[in-house]
């Protein structure tokens, strides 16, 4: 295993939520505002980064509902204008863009980036948002909705005519000219069957959130034999914020720090959310346990904050690079990370986890070649 396994891949975020010392508060900060933005990608896209996965959503889910939110698609866009290397990945929520239009978009998307482009499938996201801008839908729904997209997409991406009718998706005689030049991925998430079928059967990446261990271990195993009987490979990603400190203390004390001056009001819509939710992955992150530890290094305290991932990994640098490795170990290949605020946390990280995490993964790779 230790030969064919790829070089791990390191992502950064982008927050368009806005950023900040304290989270869960009812303004940010620093507002998600172009400029800022622009500094945090220039930050990663600096520090060699691969990508940058900017998230996407209908109101502020990190601070007030009301407070500033940057629209993805409009974003993305003016920052891959203003990047030369770096990834990104884009995510999308099907059904707000006719499928043929947003192939199209796609394509010129990776065209203007110079073949930069992937898109993360979010077929779930949050209770009541869609309904937010007019789309009711099931999750079954979503969920068909979703491959139909994907395989338009690829249909579409050839250059050839495209008729396809389906029950979400209708195209007759449709085209993308020019196709992508960078053949953009698709990575998709989401924590129920459904969800781990659909990236069997259509995803090039399954996304996680992080979980502890062998939950991680037991999702990704029933994603990889799938993929397998239906012929396909997928890889794996996981998606973890990062609080790291030189002492343990410290470390545990800026995870505190960061929610310790949040709005009753902020916290009251996040467990709105949860309640109203029949969503697996939102669930799970959110589980209530003592001062928010779900593991020795595992800390959901983000959760009462921020919708989503609402998981960090709390320690030391060392302490932070061997919980990563068990993640590594289990099949992880890419590694979405972010810490508040985040461009500093994105110069800590390159500086202090990242070398010793790619020292560990090269000396364990070293010693699985016979």
């Amino acid at each position: 295993m230790g030969m064919t396994r790829p070089a791990p891949l390191f992502d950064w975020f982008i927050p368009i939520d806005g950023d900040g010392v304290h989270l869960g508060t009812m303004t940010a900060e620093r507002p998600p505002t172009f400029d800022y933005l622009r500094a945090v990608v220039h930050t990663a896209e600096r520090l060699g980064y691969h990508a940058l996965l900017i998230p996407t959503r209908f109101v502020n889910g990190l601070f007030d509902e009301g407070a500033p939110l940057a629209e993805t698609w409009t974003m993305a866009t003016a920052l891959a204008a203003v990047t030369t290397r770096i990834r990104l990945l884009i995510a999308v929520r099907p059904g707000f863009i006719a499928a043929g239009l947003l192939a199209k978009m796609i394509a010129t998307l990776d065209e203007i980036s110079g073949g930069r482009v992937d898109i993360n499938i979010v077929p779930g996201g949050i209770g009541g948002d869609f309904e937010r801008l007019g789309v009711a839908i099931d999750h079954a729904g979503r969920y068909a909705q979703a491959e139909e997209l994907m395989r338009v997409c690829r249909t579409l991406w050839t250059g050839e005519l495209v008729s396809f009718d389906g029950t979400y998706v209708t195209l007759q005689g449709a085209r993308c000219v020019p196709v992508p030049t960078g053949n953009p991925q698709f990575y998709q998430g989401g924590a129920s069957p459904r969800a781990e079928s659909l990236a069997a059967r259509h995803a090039e990446v399954y996304l996680m959130w992080i979980e502890p261990l062998e939950e991680v271990a037991a999702r990704i195993a029933r994603v990889a034999a799938q993929a397998q009987a239906c012929g396909r490979h997928v890889t794996f990603g996981l998606r973890t914020h990062l609080v790291v400190r030189d002492d343990e203390a410290a470390a545990w004390a800026a995870a505190d720090e960061l929610i310790a001056h949040a709005d009753p009001q902020v916290v009251q819509q996040r467990q709105a959310v949860v309640v109203g939710t029949t969503l697996v992955g939102p669930q799970a992150q959110a589980r209530r346990v003592a001062q928010h530890r779900v593991g020795p290094h595992l800390w959901n305290g983000l959760s009462t904050v921020r919708v989503n991932c609402g998981t960090a990994i709390v320690g030391t640098p060392q302490q932070v690079v061997e919980e990563l490795m068990g993640y590594w170990r289990l099949g992880i290949d890419e590694f979405i990370l972010s810490g508040f605020p985040h461009i500093e946390a994105c110069e800590q990280v390159s500086a202090e986890v990242l070398p010793r995490l790619r020292a560990a993964i090269a000396a364990e790779q070293g010693a699985a070649v016979p």
